[in-house]
């Protein structure tokens, strides 16, 4: 009995103490832990304080969600209202009212495409067949001309559908190309290598801004009389040529940090160059470069929203055209940061995705 009181005793003796535990230790240590941080911690509190609140009282005490404009324009808080009366024409633009289905189900598609794809262990020969069928599937849906679907000419794809097939196509092309053209730089034949670095120099050299003017406005110079290109379709490819462009880099120095021995074992098996590369050089450099790969696939999407410069009426320019209705002038504010939401949402699952994939692949 004595033996456990003292047992006991001193337990609680060797405890360490409660500031240095929990929320006060944690505290402690990451936001006291000396003068500078001290004082950083206390004025970012008080910013907190200062801004915080009024923001809140502002965007949900104060403010209305299905008035009118001039509601609105009495109110002291934020006008979402300005969202939810022109919801559908910021998502979808000009495509027809009573077809707006149409772009629904193509995102529901796209959605469940990527969701299914999330776990690795699907990713196989029949998901790489899948995702080109279910790509055109949409690009069918939206389109229309066949069945029961009345046509849609792609001068009224706009909105939130647009960004999106701008995004996802442009995305899945320029990767597999920015690959061929990393391992076209580093390939011993001197014509393709050549082609390769004049091809990544040039391109990374001149603005998005240029060559989505080049494709909008020169291209159709250059054409035969009577032949024109569909005016997305070429901003579709100036974003591909220039994503793929980017991406080669990256891979490029994904490809340099393998060590040379990897390249002789492989060489030692006697592996083909196709083997060498799909089999041991290509999974171990593609896993390295997860991080600034999905960097520059994140900056591509947000960049989709440059096509407003060219006519083109992506979710951002739909916005644009709701504020400039009379009745709504003067709610910018609450327009674009339910747009700069919508970009958030993509660029977060984007990223939260890569973090998983490179710890999953962690060896």
């Amino acid at each position: 009995m004595e033996t456990a009181t003292i047992s006991v005793a001193a337990t609680e003796e060797i405890k360490p103490p409660l500031t240095g535990i929990g929320v006060i230790g944690w505290a402690r240590k990451n936001l006291f832990s000396g003068k500078f941080n001290t004082v950083l911690t206390l004025l970012i509190l008080f910013a907190l304080v200062k801004t915080v609140p009024p923001f809140i009282r502002w965007a949900f005490v104060d403010s209305l969600w299905s008035s009118e404009s001039q509601a609105c324009k009495e109110a002291a808080g934020a006008c979402w209202s300005v969202v939810t009366n022109n919801f559908r024409f910021i998502l979808f633009g000009f495509y027809p009212y009573d077809q707006q289905w149409r772009p629904i189900l193509a995102i529901a598609l796209l959605v469940a495409f990527v969701i299914y794809s999330h776990s690795r262990r699907r990713w196989n020969k029949n998901l790489l067949i899948a995702w080109p069928l279910g790509l055109a599937l949409m690009g069918i849906i939206m389109h229309g001309g066949i069945f029961f679907l009345p046509e849609v000419e792609t001068e009224k794809w706009s909105g939130i559908s647009l960004t999106l097939l701008l995004a996802i196509f442009g995305l899945s092309a320029a990767y597999p190309l920015g690959v061929i053209l990393a391992l076209g730089r580093r390939s011993r034949l001197p014509a393709i290598k050549a082609l390769s670095v004049v091809y990544i120099e040039l391109i990374r050299g001149v603005p998005l801004i240029s060559m989505l003017f080049m494709a909008s406005v020169m291209l159709p110079l250059f054409l035969p009389e009577g032949i024109t290109i569909d005016k997305i379709l070429r901003a579709q490819v100036a974003i591909i040529l220039f994503t793929a462009a980017y991406i080669a880099e990256v891979v490029r120095g994904g490809l340099q940090a393998i060590p040379r021995g990897q390249y002789e074992a492989a060489e030692a098996l006697g592996l083909s160059y196709y083997q060498k590369m799909r089999l041991i050089v290509l999974p171990q450099a593609l896993k390295t470069v997860i991080p600034p790969t999905v960097s520059i696939l994140i900056s591509a999407f947000k960049d989709t929203s440059l096509v407003v410069i060219i006519g083109l009426f992506d979710l951002l320019k739909t916005t644009h055209v709701t504020l400039s209705n009379p009745d709504w002038m003067g709610f910018s504010n609450e327009a674009y940061i339910f747009t700069a939401m919508i970009y958030f949402v993509g660029c977060f699952f984007m990223s939260n995705f890569s973090r998983r994939l490179e710890a999953q692949l962690k060896t």
